[in-house]
C-alpha cells in the first residue's frame, strides 16, 4: 500500500483541491461570521455549481464540494459578489484566521480580525496550514483547535503566544497585530518553512523562541468540548460529520440574522434560543453522533482506503459518553489530527485499531472487517466481557 500524500496545503476558493467527488472549494468567512442572506446565497451556489454538499471544517471554514472546472468560474463570481474572494490565491492562503465564536460587540475581536487580514495580505509567505487564532472572547476556547500563533484573553489582558510555547508576550489592542506579524516573520526568517511546509510547535522543538516573545509565563488554557444548545449570543447546533445539504442550509439561513462558524463542526445561530428542527442538524447534547469523527472517506477522497462514515455512524451508539472514536480513511487522520480514545484507520485489508492515539500510530489490531465491527462492536477490544469500545 502506498503512503498517503501529505499535501501541505489547504484548499481555497481560488485554489481548490481535487477530491473524489470533484473540486473542494473552501470559503474563508471574514471574522468567522456570515449574514443569513449570504449563507442562503452560498447554499444556492453550492446547489447550482457543486453537488449540493457543504462541509464545515475544523478551522471554521465552509467547503463547497463537487465543483468542476466548468462550474468553478461562475461559483467564484457568485462568491466575489458576496465579498468572499481575495485578490489572489496567495493572499487568500495567508488569510488563515480562526476567530472565537464567543466574541462580543465592542470587545475588539472583529477589529483585530480585520486588521490582521489586512496585514497578512502583504505579509510573508507562510506554509499553507499555518494559521492564527484570535481567542479573545470572555475566556479562551480555541486551545484544542489548530493554530500556530495565538492571541488569548486572560485575567491580565491580551497575551500573544506561539503554539507550543509555555511563555508569551502581553500585548494591547493596538500592539497585538504588529506583534503577531513580527512573530510570523521570525518563523520564516529562522527556517520554519521547509519545502513549503512548517508548523510553529514543530519549529520550536528545534529552535529557541526569541526572548522578546516569551516575557511572561502563561497558564495554558484547556481544550474544551462544546455541545449543542443555548450559549452566549445564541444557540449551537451540530452537523453530523460537519456536513450539511444545500437545501437544509438554505432553510436554516432563512431563520437567522447571522451565523458564526466554529471549529467544533457546529454553527452558532445568533440571537436564537433554540435551533430549528431540520434534517441533519444535531440538537441533543447527548447525541451519540457527537462522539464520532470521520473524514469524507472513499470514494469522496482519492486517498481513502475505505468508506468511513457508515462505519462511524454504526458504531456511534456504542461509544461511551465522554469518549471519541475517530474513523480515518487513511493514516493522515485529517478529520482529527489530535489523539482520540479510539481510532480506526482504513487500509486495503480493513481497519487498524489504535487506542489513545492518532491515525498513523502503531495499531493494537489490524485488518478488522467493517461489517463485522458494526455487527459486533466488541471486536474492537477483543475482550468478550469488555465494555463496548
Amino acid at each position: 500500500m502506498s503512503a498517503p500524500v501529505i499535501q501541505g496545503w489547504c484548499p481555497g476558493a481560488l485554489k481548490p483541491m481535487e477530491s473524489g467527488d470533484g473540486w473542494v472549494v473552501r470559503i474563508r468567512a471574514q471574522g468567522g461570521r456570515l449574514e443569513g442572506a449570504a449563507l442562503g446565497r452560498i447554499a444556492e451556489l453550492a446547489r447550482v455549481h457543486g453537488n449540493g454538499l457543504i462541509d464545515l471544517s475544523a478551522r471554521s471554514n465552509l467547503q463547497i464540494r463537487g465543483v468542476t472546472p466548468e462550474t468553478h468560474p461562475a461559483l467564484i463570481d457568485g462568491l466575489r459578489a458576496l465579498g468572499l474572494i481575495d485578490e489572489d490565491a496567495g493572499r487568500e492562503a495567508r488569510r488563515n484566521i480562526l476567530v472565537t465564536p464567543y466574541w462580543c460587540e465592542g470587545d475588539g475581536t472583529q477589529a483585530l480580525a480585520a486588521e490582521l487580514a489586512t496585514a497578512l495580505a502583504d505579509g510573508p509567505d507562510l506554509p499553507g496550514k499555518f494559521g492564527f487564532a484570535l481567542d479573545t472572547g470572555p475566556v479562551p476556547v480555541l486551545a484544542g483547535a489548530s493554530a500556530d500563533i495565538r492571541l488569548e484573553r486572560g485575567a491580565a489582558g491580551l497575551m500573544l503566544r506561539a503554539d507550543g510555547a509555555l511563555q508569551g508576550l502581553p500585548v494591547t489592542q493596538d500592539t497585538a497585530v504588529p506583534a503577531m506579524m513580527a512573530l510570523a516573520r521570525w518563523f520564516v526568517a529562522s527556517g520554519g518553512v521547509r519545502d513549503g511546509r512548517g508548523r510553529m510547535a514543530a519549529h520550536l522543538a528545534r529552535v529557541e523562541l526569541p526572548a522578546e516573545f516569551r516575557t511572561h509565563t502563561v497558564e495554558l488554557p484547556e481544550p474544551i468540548c462544546e455541545k449543542p444548545g443555548p450559549t452566549a449570543g445564541g444557540v449551537l447546533v451540530g452537523l453530523a460529520f460537519g456536513q450539511i445539504e444545500a437545501d437544509t442550509l438554505a432553510t436554516l439561513a432563512a431563520t437567522v440574522q447571522a451565523v458564526r462558524l466554529t471549529p467544533w463542526r457546529m454553527l452558532l445561530l445568533e440571537g436564537l434560543t433554540a435551533a430549528p428542527d431540520l434534517p441533519g442538524l444535531i440538537h441533543d447534547p447527548t447525541d451519540p453522533m457527537l462522539r464520532v469523527v470521520a473524514c469524507t472517506g472513499a470514494p469522496g477522497c482519492p486517498q481513502a482506503q475505505q468508506s468511513t462514515r457508515v462505519l462511524a455512524a454504526g458504531l456511534a451508539p456504542h461509544v461511551p459518553a465522554g469518549q471519541v472514536l475517530h474513523v480515518s480513511g487513511c493514516a493522515k487522520g485529517c478529520a482529527h489530527p489530535r489523539p482520540a480514545d479510539w481510532v480506526l484507520t482504513a487500509t486495503i485489508t480493513g481497519f487498524d485499531l489504535i487506542a489513545g492515539g492518532r491515525a498513523a500510530d502503531i495499531p493494537l489490531r489490524r485488518g478488522l472487517d467493517p461489517q463485522a465491527l458494526i455487527a459486533d462492536p466488541l471486536l474492537l477490544t477483543g475482550r468478550p466481557h469488555a465494555p463496548l469500545l
